[in-house]
């Protein structure tokens, strides 16, 4: 102890014969010294800010191990200060924005707290747009960190929560999360003149008894024809193939405050032998149109009604659907299912109307 004080007593002498290895204008303010260290602070420009990894952009950052400033005495180097405050490891977007790198967050919340609050203040600085937070499930201990820290909740997947944060004053221009969910209806006729429909197990007691065509939901990157297949598929085990969309519904404030799109498409069967899921559906069966038409639910409902008009019609080709064609945009790269309706003369299997 007796020698520590004489260090603190000489330590404007002593501070002549520190040789930074980085060229770093900082005025340490405590020292360490043969292995016995005390807390540092550092300030590095006038109004007493932070240098962050761009303005340290000269030094090696795995040589400073992990965020320590190496400094020699007499020879032989020892820790002058640990910089706590790191920024997150974190990429631009390309509209001005930044993404955090949620594989490389740290697990301990008040560390994270306070590299959070560091890296808000740094974006500011660098006029940043919108911050894109993802926070896996196995860090759900972050979350209220986050929030406390200004974050909003954007959206939430099975493994992970998204929360957003907007830099600039005013409103945010950031998307918001997906506002619609996707279903399909599958209505397959085969050459009898008979409809496909099921009764599902769990329905509101209004339409129990209703035998309807079968119905799903488009899953993550699954195309409308590939989806209204595997619906009809899993529900009934039957094989079909896709022939057009011929009508669809847009509705809003349905589940979780959402809007719906609904897409009725026509499939052709490949198949006859009915295999029921039986963990949704009552059961399944092939159904004589007309009886299919003259149910009471389907004759009082407009839209119901209406929607079998419409594949009535397009059975006796006085309405064509939408096809679905494969085409690529160079907008994007990428391939796109655009469906439209053209009556070819070399495949007219519908007159138009």
């Amino acid at each position: 102890m007796s020698e520590i004080g004489r260090i603190e007593k000489t330590y404007s002498s002593q501070f002549s014969s520190f040789r930074p290895l980085f060229d770093v204008k900082s005025t340490p303010q405590f020292c360490s010294y043969r292995g016995m260290s005390a807390k540092a602070s550092h300030s590095t420009t006038p109004n007493n800010t932070y240098l962050t990894k761009k303005a340290l952009s000269s030094v090696d950052e795995e040589k400073l191990g992990a965020g320590n400033l190496l400094y020699q005495v007499n020879g032989t180097n020892s820790s002058l200060f640990s910089r706590n405050l790191r920024m997150l490891d974190a990429f631009d977007d390309e509209y001005g924005g930044v993404i955090v790198d949620s594989e490389r967050l740290p697990a301990n919340p008040n560390v994270f707290a306070s590299m959070l609050r560091f890296s808000i203040s740094h974006w500011k600085t660098k006029e940043k747009k919108g911050i894109w937070l993802k926070l896996p499930a196995e860090k759900s201990d972050l979350v209220p960190v986050a929030v406390k820290e200004g974050f909003e909740y954007h959206h939430a997947e099975r493994g992970y929560v998204m929360l957003t944060y907007w830099l600039p004053k005013g409103p945010s221009m950031l998307p918001a999360n997906a506002s619609h969910q996707v279903g399909i209806g599958g209505f397959v006729i085969n050459g009898n003149n008979e409809v496909l429909v099921v009764q599902e197990k769990y329905c509101a007691p209004p339409f129990s008894g209703l035998w309807k065509i079968p119905t799903g939901f488009i899953v993550e990157s699954e195309e409308i024809f590939t989806g209204s297949v595997r619906e009809v598929k899993e529900e009934t085990g039957i094989d079909t193939e896709f022939v057009e969309v011929v009508a669809f519904r847009h509705v809003h404030n349905v589940a979780f405050e959402k809007s719906d799109l609904f897409f009725i498409c026509m499939l052709k069967p490949l198949s006859t032998q009915i295999m029921v899921d039986d963990h949704e559906i009552q059961a399944a069966k092939w159904m004589p149109l007309v009886e299919f038409v003259e149910q009471p639910l389907i004759q009082q409902d407009c839209m119901f009604k209406k929607v079998i008009d419409i594949c009535i019609a397009r059975l006796g080709k006085r309405y064509c659907g939408l096809s679905v064609h494969q085409l690529a945009s160079t907008f994007d790269g990428k391939t796109s299912s655009l469906y439209y309706n053209v009556v070819d003369s070399h495949h007219n299997n519908c007159i138009g109307n």
